[in-house]
Order: C-alpha cells, then sequence, then structure tokens
C-alpha cells in the first residue's frame, strides 16, 4: 500500500521559495500542520528593507495565520529554518555553503516565488519568472535526494486559447531570443516592444508564465516534476481561517474598493466566469502533487489546472451580492455606501465611471482643498481606474480548462487524505464564501476589528441621510430652475400641488364625518 501524505514528507527536508507570499504563507502553514513529522522547512528569502531573512520570518510565523500550529504543534516551528538568497542574483545569490547543504539534504521543492504584476516590466518579469526558475533546476539538478520539484505556474498562461488543457504547450517566443534582446535593449526600447511580443496574451505576467513552462521542461531533463496551475486565487475557503486574505491583489482590491464605496461601476461581462479559487484548493494540490510524484512516479510531467468553472462556476455578475454583505459588515470610514453596477458596455461604462467616480472624486478635493487639507480621491480614483482596466481583459472573456489530472488526484490518495487535502470545489457555496472573504478583507487586510461594527453601521447611516439629503436638495434646486424658465412646469407644479391639497382636505373630511 503506498505511503499517505504525511507519511511521505515524514523526515524529509523541504525547500520553499516564495514562502512570504500569499499561497507560499499558507503552504508552510499546512505542512507544519498536516505532515507534523516533517524534518525542515527551507525558505529561501531575501533582506528587505533592513530585515534579515530570519527576522521576516519570524515576523510571519508571529502572525494570526500560524494560531493553529502553535496550539497543536508548537515544536514544528522550529522546523522552520531561512535561507539568505535573492531570485534576481546570479546562482539565487546563495552562498556556497548554504547551496552545498540544500544540494546534499532536500527532498522536495515547492517553487512559488514569482511577480504577479500584470503591469511589470517585461525585463523585471522575465527575470523573475523565467530567469529564476533557470536558477532554481540548476541548483535543483544537484540535489542527491530529490524526489518532487512542484512548480506553480497560472491558469492564464495560455490565454490566448479558449479551451485550456492539462498540457505543456509551445511557447509564445524563443526565450533566448527574448535573453538575447533583454541583454542589450535599454528600459524605453523594450517598453516600446512590449505589447507586440506578448501578441494576444494581455500582460508580461501570462507572458512570461507560458514561456517559463516551456524552459523547465527542457532545462529539467529526468527531474521528478510537476506544475500546478491556479487561476485567481482568493481568501481561504476552510483553512487555515476562513476568509484569510493578506493582500489586495485580484478580487480582494475589488472587493474592498466596493465596501468603501468608492468603486461605483465595473466593466465585465456579468455571465463571464469569474475563475475564483480558494487558496486552501491550490495548497493542498500542490501538497498532493509532490506525493504523487514522489511515490507513484509518473512517467511524464503531470499538469494541474486548479480552477472552479468547470465543476461550480461563479460569473462576474455574481458580485452583485458583495454590496449587500458590506452594509451588513460595513468597513471604517467608508466613503461612500457601497452600490454600484456591472456592464460589459464601455460607453455605458463610461458615463458611469464619469458621474460616479470623476465628478465626486473632484467635489471632494475642492471641499478638501476649502479645508486647507491635501486632495486625494482624483488621484485614488486614477489609480483604482488603472488597475480595473488591467483587469478588464479577464473580466470580460471566459475560459474552459480540463482538470482530468486534478480530479484524478482525488482518487489517487487515501480516504484521510482526501479529508485533509481535500480538493474537490463542488461542495463550496458562494454566498457563504464572499460574506467570509468580505469579513476576511475587513479582519485581515485593513486591520479593523468586528467590535468596531457599532460605529461603520453608523457611519453607513449618516452617509444614506447624506445621500437623501443631498437627493432631495438637488431635486428641488433643478425643478426651482425648471418652473422660472418653463411654462410647462409650472403648469404641472400647480395642478400637482392642487391635487395634494384636495388630498389632503378629502381626507380630513373623510375622518371627521367618521
Amino acid at each position: 500500500m503506498a505511503a499517505t501524505i504525511p507519511e511521505f514528507f515524514a523526515g524529509k527536508k523541504v525547500l520553499i521559495t516564495g514562502a512570504t507570499g500569499f499561497l507560499g504563507k499558507v503552504l508552510v502553514e499546512k505542512l507544519l500542520r498536516c505532515c507534523p513529522n516533517v524534518d525542515v522547512l527551507y525558505l529561501m528569502v531575501r533582506p528587505k528593507a533592513g530585515q534579515p531573512p530570519q527576522q521576516r520570518v519570524q515576523e510571519m510565523m508571529a502572525t494570526q495565520l500560524y494560531d493553529k500550529v502553535r496550539e497543536e504543534n508548537p515544536s514544528s516551528l522550529e522546523r522552520i529554518i531561512a535561507v539568505n538568497s535573492d531570485m534576481l542574483e546570479p546562482g539565487l545569490g546563495l552562498s556556497d555553503e548554504d547551496r552545498e547543504m540544500l544540494q546534499q539534504e532536500v527532498g522536495v521543492v515547492f517553487h512559488v516565488a514569482a511577480t504577479i504584476k500584470f503591469d511589470e516590466k517585461m525585463k523585471l518579469s522575465y527575470k523573475m519568472n523565467v530567469k529564476a526558475l533557470q536558477e532554481m533546476v540548476k541548483l535543483c539538478k544537484d540535489m542527491k535526494k530529490l524526489e518532487a520539484f512542484v512548480h506553480t505556474s497560472t491558469a492564464y498562461c495560455n490565454c490566448d486559447r479558449q479551451y485550456i488543457e492539462e498540457k505543456i504547450y509551445p511557447p509564445p517566443m524563443d526565450h533566448r531570443k527574448l535573453d538575447d534582446a533583454i541583454e542589450w535593449m535599454d528600459d524605453e526600447m523594450l517598453r516600446l516592444l512590449t505589447p507586440k511580443l506578448i501578441d494576444r496574451r494581455p500582460n508580461t505576467y501570462t507572458f512570461t508564465k507560458a514561456i517559463a513552462e516551456h524552459v523547465l521542461t527542457e532545462d529539467s531533463g529526468d527531474m521528478p516534476i510537476a506544475i500546478v496551475r491556479p487561476s485567481i486565487v482568493g481568501a481561504a475557503w476552510k483553512e487555515p481561517i476562513p476568509g484569510w486574505i493578506d493582500n489586495f491583489n485580484g478580487p480582494s482590491g475589488i472587493f474592498i474598493a466596493c465596501g468603501k464605496g468608492l468603486l461605483r461601476s465595473m466593466r465585465a461581462d456579468p455571465n463571464a466566469v469569474a475563475d475564483v479559487v480558494p487558496v486552501d484548493i491550490p495548497v493542498n494540490v500542490m501538497i498532493a502533487a509532490a506525493w504523487n510524484i514522489g511515490v507513484l512516479k509518473p512517467k511524464s510531467i503531470p499538469v494541474y489546472n486548479v480552477t472552479t468553472g468547470g465543476h461550480n462556476p461563479f460569473r462576474w455578475g455574481d458580485m452583485d451580492l458583495i454590496p449587500g454583505i458590506y452594509k451588513k459588515f460595513p468597513l471604517t470610514g467608508s466613503f461612500r455606501r457601497p452600490g454600484g453596477s456591472i456592464t460589459d458596455n464601455q460607453v455605458v461604462h463610461e458615463y458611469w465611471n464619469i458621474v460616479c467616480h470623476k465628478l465626486p472624486g473632484y467635489f471632494y478635493d475642492f471641499l478638501l482643498r476649502l479645508m486647507g487639507r491635501k486632495a486625494r480621491m482624483v488621484r485614488i480614483y486614477d489609480k483604482m481606474r488603472k488597475a480595473m482596466s488591467s483587469l478588464e481583459y479577464f473580466t470580460t472573456n471566459t475560459w474552459e480548462w480540463s482538470s482530468e489530472n486534478t480530479d484524478s488526484l482525488c482518487t489517487l490518495l487515501s480516504e484521510d487524505d482526501n479529508k485533509v487535502f481535500y480538493s474537490d470545489v463542488r461542495p463550496l457555496d458562494w454566498p457563504s464564501y464572499l460574506e467570509a472573504y468580505c469579513l476576511g478583507t475587513k479582519r485581515f487586510v485593513l486591520n479593523e476589528e468586528l467590535s468596531g461594527l457599532p460605529q461603520a453601521r453608523a457611519h453607513l447611516k449618516k452617509l444614506r441621510n447624506i445621500r437623501y439629503s443631498f437627493n432631495a436638495i438637488l431635486f428641488v434646486v433643478i425643478w426651482r430652475f425648471l418652473i422660472a424658465r418653463s411654462q410647462i412646469a409650472r403648469n404641472l407644479w400647480y395642478f400637482v400641488t392642487s391635487l395634494f391639497v384636495k388630498f389632503v382636505r378629502l381626507t380630513r373630511l373623510t375622518s371627521s364625518t367618521s
């Protein structure tokens, strides 16, 4: 009988890149909690803002995310070792001693590090997503005990196709030619050439991720490899904390902008699938994929599309649930009450953008200047518009992914492993998940306590009253303007008021006779 997942990881030393990122943090937590006999987790971390890697890791481990680990297996935190490195440096910035140690001891590698910015410059995106992977392959080829190398890609790396299978497609261009171009071109020349290079892909992220998959298969030789392709990674579904999220990326930024009352119009096809997958699903697939190639040893490189649209679709039109959730659990200091609309019509979207974004922004900045404060709302709206524009390719298109490999992975696991390392998204209830997600943005991203909900609700009521008062004043002003200039408006006004007076008199007369 094949070893279970915890048995496979028992006694092994695991290397993880990107461990301080969203996906990496959850992966570390899951391994510590559910594979309690894992020997060591080496986390490749670069110094940042004057903090050495070990201090960054210690601060990460002290967060609420790892509370369950501290409760259930506190000694496991001692198995975390930070390794000083930098993905953008030659040789990954590793010292000779660390390189030798990793090559002698590590048995499983999870390569999660990447730049996921859609508007990243080509040179940095290529170095981080392709060149760093090549350096990782060089490192891992000399690992004496390597049993599994799991590379995290993206379900959108082949988004130039409508139907995406679990296989590695030809690269969008020869990476050697791109290598040469990046070497001699300056940043400005490369920026001008980027639209032609990425061709039918929307950004450098999907472009370089597609190249990275091909480079991995080309350079890896007989390394035991698996590729995991998650779609839009969202907040946790079940573990480690329902709704846990720590960033503004993807849906999180949209949700928060909606909750703050900033986002009032979004361009999206209401019927298009918003393929959001909770972070615990790809993490479980990554761990199970490592087990599969380490224990069952498939002959070819398995690719896993980790998506929700094929089994339990969530559509962009379902986003209309979000304002109601934030009215129930409002964010502190909202600009306006949550609301807005979703449309795939560019003209309609531009109209609402002017009426609900630009004009209120200029009006609010005018008030700020009157009070001697720095104007900021127009700048915020410009940044939000830029961010939303980068998402429009994904919100106005739909893809279909095959998932035979991901589905069959469940059948290979034992009953206990399937319960712990679940990957079936069919039981996911989207309204409940979205509510937990929105609460997660409040608690974990904005760091707002739930004890402040009464004050936040009172603030929303105040904003509602201000809106009603403003609308009433605006109506009276416009109507008075029409009465002053139009005989028809005056006649209509007198007719309505006379009807109202007659109605009041009739009501009084009826009540007096009764």
